[in-house]
């Protein structure tokens, strides 16, 4: 849409501030905090039912630390409640519609068909709500970034991929088209000032020790490369709205002309 949208807005010079989608990633490196790593990965992956474009959909992990989290991950996504999200206690909603859980499913046969190993991702609650389209969420084990994990499915599908060196790790963050957040896990100082320097992330928001979560909104949110460029909050937000003019007013009898030019008539 937005390479439909941004031509015809640039052939009237118009301006435009184009949010057009998302492939967020996280690091984990070896001295991160899991405990903390693995509630803001829950979070980030299943809140919303994977339908958020700050939802995570990548997680990078170093080898060292790689089974511990998985293990933990798979465990927590067996037992997230899933039901009516009107009703207390529930964390997983239904996806939007059938379109949707087709989407799911085909992007986990990909996956899978790539040598994924995969962790949920089934119907759920068919027999109590047959006319709506609840899945399981699904974690997926890849032995690497795969064509379908650099394309982003808006469903509860995170790709779980290990990484030995941090820039083979920034390598498979920045390696996608899409930039919109990003985040690290981590207490090394160096890791994470690299992280979020340029030679990090590629991303309009970037995050330590903090997942995506779409609470971003208050700062300046936006993206790069085909996230589609602009910011929609933050302190310059009022830019892309607005038509910037600059004034000015002559009090004196003179005439102040540009660098010092003399133009005297008799």
């Amino acid at each position: 849409m937005g390479r439909e949208v941004g031509p015809r807005v640039a052939a009237r010079f118009g301006r435009a501030l184009l949010e057009l989608g998302g492939n967020n990633a996280m690091i984990v490196a070896p001295s991160a905090d899991l405990d903390l790593a693995a509630r803001a990965i829950l979070f980030a992956a299943v809140g919303t039912a994977g339908q958020r474009c700050t939802s995570l959909r990548r997680l990078i992990v170093h080898r060292s630390v790689y089974g511990t989290l998985i293990e933990r991950l798979a465990a927590a996504y067996r037992s997230v409640p899933i039901g009516d999200p009107l009703e207390a206690g529930t964390l997983v909603g239904p996806l939007i519609d059938k379109r949707a859980f087709a989407a799911m499913q085909g992007a986990l046969a990909s996956a899978k068909a790539d040598g994924g190993k995969i962790h949920g991702g089934e119907r759920a609650l068919a027999d109590r709500y047959p006319e709506a389209w609840y899945a399981r969420p699904a974690l997926v084990e890849m032995p690497g970034q795969t064509a379908i994990v650099c394309e982003e499915t808006f469903a509860p599908i995170l790709y779980a991929m290990q990484y030995e060196t941090f820039d083979e790790a920034i390598a498979l963050q920045n390696g996608v088209k899409q930039g919109l957040a990003s985040a690290i896990f981590t207490t090394d100082l160096r890791e994470a000032e690299h992280f979020m320097s340029a030679e990090g992330s590629d991303c309009g928001i970037v995050n330590v020790n903090i997942g995506p979560s779409g609470a971003e909104i208050g700062g300046a949110f936006g993206g790069e490369k085909e996230t589609g460029g602009g910011r929609e909050s933050g302190s310059d937000a009022w830019k892309a709205y607005m038509r910037r003019a600059t004034n000015t007013i002559n009090y004196s009898n003179a005439l102040p002309l540009a660098q010092g030019v003399k133009f005297d008539i008799g």
